[in-house]
């Protein structure tokens, strides 16, 4: 029998990278390519974790490049599941690098993508519900819905009128 759901804390995954000349463009930054790419590892390592299936990816949500990373760096990912929707999941994931001589985490990018999980013939497949624990947990759990809405209605796969959270910002 399938769990219905699963504490969020289930799909940590934790990721350090160092930067390699390889990685970086003609400034000596991590390309962002190289970053998306070790982002989409995590991620899937996490909604795999979650859900215990074969995992696609379906949307990069939002990824910002705050900080430059460069040459040299260790690039450390925290990736977890913030909210599950049927056969799909949201996942965050932070990026900090570390001060070499410190030991200090220092944040500098995010991002937010969207798996699904699916059968072996790549149908999608449902998904335990995600119960986060902490605070911040919590918070990105409930942005969530609204972000999904936002991500529908700008894919054309929902009419701005059914996006009843986003309706719920601007009405009373």
């Amino acid at each position: 029998m399938e769990q219905l759901s699963r504490p969020v804390s289930a799909s940590y995954c934790e990721t350090t990278h160092v930067v390699l000349p390889n990685d970086t463009n003609t400034l000596g930054n991590l390309f962002g390519g190289r970053l998306l790419q070790w982002l989409d590892i995590s991620c899937a390592i996490s909604a795999h974790r979650h859900c215990k299936r074969v995992v696609v990816t379906v949307a990069v949500n939002h990824v910002g490049f705050d900080k430059p990373i460069k040459l040299g760096d260790f690039v450390t990912i925290h990736s977890h599941v913030s909210r599950a929707f049927g056969s799909s999941m949201e996942v965050w994931s932070d990026v900090s690098v570390e001060d070499q001589q410190t030991g200090e985490k220092i944040p500098c990018n995010s991002a937010i993508y969207t798996f699904v999980a699916v059968d072996h013939a790549g149908r999608p497949v449902k998904v335990a519900k995600a119960v986060p624990g902490t605070e911040e947990e919590k918070k990105r759990y409930e942005g969530a819905l609204r972000r999904r809405q936002l991500r529908l209605i700008l894919s054309g796969k929902m009419k701005p009128e059914e996006a009843t959270e986003l309706k719920a910002l601007f009405t009373q």
